[in-house]
C-alpha cells in the first residue's frame, strides 16, 4: 500500500528503514536509500539524509546495513492450511521415488504408537525417476506401505491436492472395499482383480475416515491444532517474503480459524480467502462472512471458490476426449452443473466474485457456458 506523495509524511512515521537499495512503486527503476512507513503504508521514499528529519520519538529506525529491500510477494493462488498441515506430517515434495516414500513412512511408523495415523503431502508420480513395480496406471499398490506400516493407517496427499494414497489399514478403517462404488466426482483406482490399489482420486479422498481408531479430539484440542497449522504456514510464508496470500478455498471453520489467529497475533500474512461450500451453506453464510480489508486489513472474504474438475497430474481434469494413457476416462466433473449454476447465481445476488477451478477443456467449456 503506497501513498500518492512519497516525499512528505503527514504524520510521524512508525518505521524507517535506511541504508539499503530499494525498488518500490512508481520508483521501480530507481534506487532509493530510505523508506518511511505509517499504518501499513509507505509515506516516504528517498535518501537516508533527507529522511532523518522525520524521525519522531516513537519512530522505530531500522538500519539494513546495505541490504536490498523490496515489497513483499503476493501469492495469487495456493492453499494456506495445506502449507501448515505439510509441516505437521511427512514432507514428500522432494522425494524422487516411491521407494523413498515407503522408507519415510517406515521410519515414521517406528516412532508412532499403534493406531496413530501417519500423514504426508507433496508426492507426485511424474517426479519419480522410475515407475513403481508393480503399478496400476503408474501408481503403486498399497501392499508396499502395508509391509512397513501394518499397525498404523497411512494417508499421503498428492502434490496437487487432487488425490490421496492410503495403505490397507486406512482402507479397512474407512470401509473402502472392492464393492465400494466410486463417489460422484471421484474414483477408487482398482487393480485388474477389482481390489482397491490405495489411490483415491478427487472426491474419493473424502471417503478416508482420518483419525478413525484414535480418541476423538476435544474442541479445545481441535482449536489448538488449527492455530498451530495457521502459525506454521504463516512462518513459512514470512521466510519466503510472501506478505499477502490468496487462499483458493476455505470453509467457514477455516475462516473462523484465521480470525482467531489474527486476534492472537499468530497470523501476520494478509489473507484473501475464497469461501467454499455447498449452495445451501453459502446461502446461509455469505452475508455473515463478507469482509473487505477487515481486522486491520488482514482479512478479505468476497470471493467464492468452486472446484469444477480435477488435475491433470491425477488424470482428473475433465476433458472432451479420453486420456491417451487412460482411454477409459475423460476425467472427473467434481461439482454438479446445477450446483455450480446455483452458486454462480448466489455470487451475483450477494455481490461476490466467483473463482472456478477448471483445468480440462470440457470443464472450461461448461463453466464458460454457465458464466
Amino acid at each position: 500500500y503506497y501513498a500518492e506523495d512519497y516525499h512528505q509524511p503527514t504524520d510521524e512515521p512508525q518505521y524507517i528503514q535506511y541504508d539499503h537499495a530499494a525498488r518500490i512503486g512508481r520508483f521501480l527503476h530507481d534506487v532509493m536509500m530510505a523508506i518511511a512507513m505509517t499504518a501499513g503504508k509507505v509515506t516516504y521514499v528517498g535518501t537516508g539524509v533527507d529522511i532523518m528529519r522525520y524521525i519522531g520519538k516513537k519512530t522505530e529506525v531500522i538500519d539494513l546495513n546495505g541490504a536490498f529491500a523490496m515489497p513483499g510477494f503476493i501469492e495469487g493462488h495456493a492453499h494456506f492450511t495445506g502449507i501448515g498441515e505439510a509441516k505437521l506430517g511427512l514432507e514428500l515434495m522432494p522425494t524422487k521415488s516411491w521407494d523413498e516414500i515407503v522408507a519415510m513412512v517406515g521410519e515414521a511408523a517406528k516412532k508412532a504408537r499403534p493406531g496413530q495415523w501417519i500423514v504426508g503431502r507433496g508426492w507426485h508420480q511424474e517426479k519419480w525417476t522410475s515407475a513403481p513395480s508393480p503399478n496400476v496406471e503408474g501408481f503403486p499398490l498399497h501392499a508396499s506401505l502395508d509391509a512397513v506400516s501394518p499397525n498404523n493407517p497411512v494417508v499421503l496427499t498428492h502434490a496437487s491436492g487432487h488425490a490421496s494414497f492410503v495403505n490397507g489399514l486406512a482402507l479397512t478403517l474407512s470401509n473402502i472395499t472392492r464393492d465400494t462404488p466410486n463417489p460422484s466426482g471421484g474414483e477408487i483406482l482398482k487393480d485388474k482383480d477389482g481390489n482397491p490399489t490405495g489411490l483415491l482420486r478427487e472426491r474419493a479422498s473424502g471417503l478416508v475416515k482420518r483419525g478413525a481408531g484414535e480418541p476423538a479430539p476435544t474442541p479445545a484440542e481441535m482449536a489448538e491444532r488449527s492455530l498451530r497449522v495457521i502459525e506454521l504456514a504463516d512462518q513459512e510464508l514470512s521466510q519466503k517474503g510472501i506478505t499477502t496470500f490468496h487462499d483458493a478455498g476455505a470453509g467457514t471453520a477455516t475462516i473462523d480459524g484465521y480470525k482467531a489467529a489474527i486476534a492472537a497475533g499468530k497470523l501476520k500474512t494478509r489473507m484473501y480467502a475464497m469461501i467454499e461450500g455447498s449452495p445451501a451453506m453459502l446461502a446461509a453464510n455469505l452475508d455473515k462472512y463478507r469482509m473487505i480489508e477487515g481486522l486491520d486489513n488482514h482479512l478479505t472474504v468476497r470471493a467464492i471458490k468452486v472446484h469444477f474438475d480435477g488435475a491433470l497430474g491425477s488424470r482428473g481434469a475433465w476433458m472432451l476426449e479420453p486420456y491417451t494413457d487412460k482411454p477409459d476416462s475423460s476425467g472427473l466433473n467434481t461439482a454438479p452443473i446445477p450446483d455450480v449454476k446455483a452458486t454462480a447465481k448466489l455470487a451475483i445476488d450477494r455481490n461476490y466474485q466467483l473463482n472456478t477451478h477448471a483445468i480440462g477443456d470440457r470443464a472450461n467449456r461448461e463453466i464458460l457456458n454457465i458464466y
